[in-house]
């Protein structure tokens, strides 16, 4: 019974999680072609005329995904070699949450249309097509942004701090006539201005007004890059530490000169035995 059960886990296994068998990438092709679709029939069911006359089979087709999802997500749990770990990955943790706004919608309204999160999951794309290389870059991508983080978050730190200051002046100079009625809507007109969106729902009027927001707008342009130049320079940093990583675990051809594999028999380019 128990050998009939690891045979029946190990099948599912390389259904699930293998990308290179036959039964595996169908499947894969299943999973990627049922996530669009629910996607699609999520964005139908938003449209008011549509809901109005196809409500209900949006409505059971939404269903009949997140069942899929829900029995596919138990057999990855149930099959994997380590189900601690699956839980807890990025797509683990992903593919839970894909699941939940459908029944979470059974108790409030509206909360189904986060599902949407589904669309992280073709994330898998990558894997599914063979497209590793994508992976290492997103790998080199979390690496810097990773690397970064306390210089960006000391930066917005001081950002914030600038808004709050000339909010708190445009408060005091303009004031509620001119539509900054209190310090956090004057704080939100600051941030509108020096994220350059500028929504154009407040503006000063007075002279001194406008001559802080001339001020708050060149600083913005002075601090935008900033956060660019902090990340460019991890990105740097992290590709080069993964280029150093591949040159170690490379060697190159005797012949032609090829960087191949250090556990590679024949260069993939010439086709040389590698002694």
């Amino acid at each position: 019974m128990e050998e009939n059960q690891a045979v029946w886990k190990t099948k599912v296994h390389d259904i699930i999680f293998g990308h290179e068998t036959p039964a595996g990438k169908a499947f894969d092709l299943i999973l990627l072609f049922a996530i669009i679709s629910s996607v699609a029939v999520l964005m139908l069911d938003s449209i008011e005329e549509l809901n109005k006359e196809y409500g209900a089979l949006l409505n059971g087709l939404e269903w009949m995904f997140t069942g899929f999802f829900t029995i596919e997500y138990i057999l990855r749990v149930m099959t994997a070699k380590r189900p601690k770990h699956y839980v807890k990955s990025f797509f683990g943790v992903i593919d839970l949450i894909s699941i939940i706004p459908t029944y979470l919608g059974l108790f409030m309204i509206g909360s189904h249309y986060l599902q949407i999160i589904r669309t992280f999951r073709l994330l898998r794309i990558f894997r599914i097509l063979g497209l590793s290389s994508y992976v290492g870059q997103a790998n080199v991508l979390g690496d810097a942004l990773k690397a970064s983080r306390q210089k960006i978050i000391v930066f917005f730190g001081v950002v914030f701090s600038i808004n709050i200051l000339i909010g708190t002046l445009m408060f005091l100079i303009e004031g509620p006539d001119n539509g900054f009625t209190s310090i956090p809507t004057s704080i939100y007109w600051a941030i509108v201005t020096m994220s350059t969106v500028g929504y154009g729902d407040i503006a000063p009027q007075t002279a001194l007004g406008q001559s802080i927001a001339s001020v708050a707008m060149m600083i913005a342009y002075a601090i935008i890059a900033v956060p660019t130049g902090i990340v460019t320079l991890n990105l740097k940093d992290a590709q080069d530490k993964k280029t150093e990583k591949e040159k170690q675990e490379k060697h190159f051809c005797k012949i032609c000169n090829h960087g191949i594999s250090i556990d590679s028999k024949f260069c993939s380019k010439c086709g040389e035995f590698q002694n």
